[in-house]
């Protein structure tokens, strides 16, 4: 099967034959987390950062929780608004925030992942949208080198919506139903999700907004607006509702200038789209994520199913969905400032992961680029698995995925690499200077190494 999405045109790979799907629990009804939403420009939120014992899928459950909520609250925003967030760490290591996705400030109190908030300490930070603030799923979840992969995976991941992506609907689809698909995966040992030694590759429980297998409701021909986010800490998703296909309004929260249809959607660990969904004929359907290999070094994924659609009710005279959409920059025609070529790369023996073959380091810097220009990055891929690029504060626009033009409709700050292969991205360094990394977003990859600094300067 060919998908295209995050990594453009990119070849599936089979999951071995004879891998067992996973049996589906019993099904809840589907629910969302809170939300938070600001008011006159503002949202105050405090956010407590601590080990709870929570019901997960049935059990009882070790986590790390904000708020004591495996799926904690959404935060919720209009463009122009300002976030202060109050952060309060009550775990055992230092811990900080990162706004996945957002184009504010990576320095001071802002957007800052350097940041080591430590045990019993409390931080506060403080975010200004601006008023053309991109509208579209976000998320927010611990940065804290060399523990992001253990905080997230145990469960310190939540989701961010700011507003607007409705506008550019036609009137009578302004008022639809709105769904998040916040999508977290675990395991369990010893009563607890593992901070040590996790393995990607082992059995998995897979759920949505916390639920295993819960139960949407649509009525036939209905429309609804779905805010599909993978905000786990290493596994891809390839997510498809069967017989249907999904409208994509935005990437990674960046509008598209056209929509566009797909049957299956791949969603490595970082990634978003906001789509719209028609409501089937009566009956049931299922929304899987299919069997899936990151490589011959990397990890097999099992067809899974992640929730049940439930079509029933008076059918809707199904409404027409618009061909175009927001506009876009295109940087095609931009002048390159600059062009780089960026490695990824691996010794699998050791779990240690590079970039232009070194590891992280906190002080050095490997790119200064000069801000309000346009650079170009080749991104190669010399290892046997996929890695996810993933870089802070600007989007970037995929120009190709081995040597083959990418259909570009819209922004995007996650790309599959894909094995033994090359992207190029063209990215702009707009509104802010300072110092942010990029990295890959398997988070076992980013804590063991894969990560590097971007500073711009005036």
């Amino acid at each position: 099967m060919l998908v295209t999405g995050c990594a453009g045109t990119t070849t599936m790979q089979a999951a071995p034959a004879g891998t067992a799907s996973p049996t589906a629990a019993a099904q809840p009804a589907f629910g969302q987390p809170p939300e938070l939403r600001s008011s006159n420009g503002l949202l105050r939120v405090r956010l407590v950062v601590e080990q709870r014992t929570v019901r997960l899928a049935g059990q009882d459950v070790r986590v790390m929780t904000y708020n004591g909520h495996y799926m904690p609250p959404t935060i919720r925003l209009l463009p122009g608004d300002r976030l202060d967030l109050t952060l309060v760490n009550r775990l055992g290591d230092h811990t900080n925030l990162h706004t996945h996705g957002w184009h504010v400030s990576p320095s001071g109190n802002s957007d800052n992942v350097y940041l080591h908030i430590m045990p019993g300490q409390s931080y506060h930070y403080s975010y200004r949208l601006s008023k053309d603030f991109a509208p579209g799923t976000y998320w927010y979840h611990s940065h804290a080198h060399p523990h992001a992969e253990a905080q997230v995976f145990a469960g310190l991941s939540g989701a961010i919506v700011v507003d607007g992506l409705k506008r550019y609907l036609p009137p009578g689809l302004r008022n639809i139903t709105e769904r998040l698909i916040a999508l977290k995966d675990f395991q369990v040992k010893n009563g607890a999700i593992p901070t040590s030694n996790i393995d990607s590759g082992a059995p998995t429980t897979r759920t949505v907004n916390g639920l295993v297998n819960p139960v949407i409701s649509i009525r036939p021909g209905e429309t609804q607006l779905w805010r599909l986010a993978n905000i786990g800490a290493d596994i891809a998703y390839n997510v498809q509702l069967q017989g249907s296909r999904f409208t994509v309004l935005a990437q990674d929260a960046n509008p598209v200038d056209r929509t566009w249809s797909e049957e299956a959607l791949l969603m490595p660990p970082g990634s978003r789209f906001d789509v719209l969904v028609q409501g089937p004929p009566e009956g049931r359907t299922q929304m899987i994520t299919t069997a899936y290999s990151t490589g011959p070094d990397g990890d097999s994924y099992p067809e899974t199913t992640l929730a049940t659609l439930v079509s029933s009710g008076s059918p809707i005279r199904q409404a027409a969905i618009p061909a175009d959409f927001a506009e876009i920059d295109d940087l095609s025609h931009d002048p390159v400032a600059r062009r780089r070529t960026i490695t990824f790369s691996e010794n699998d023996q050791t779990n240690q992961f590079f970039i232009n073959g070194k590891q992280w380091a906190a002080d050095r810097i490997d790119v200064r680029a000069k801000l309000n220009t346009t650079e170009e990055w080749v991104i190669r891929n010399v290892s046997d698995e996929q890695h996810t690029f993933h870089v802070h504060v600007n989007d970037f626009q995929l120009m190709s995925v081995n040597g083959k033009p990418y259909h570009f409709r819209g922004w995007q700050d996650t790309v599959q690499l894909p094995v033994r292969g090359e992207v190029v991205i063209r990215m702009r360094f707009r509104n802010f200077t300072g110092k942010y990394p990029y990295h890959c977003h398997i988070l076992n990859h980013e804590d063991n190494g894969m990560m590097a600094n971007v500073e711009v300067v005036p």
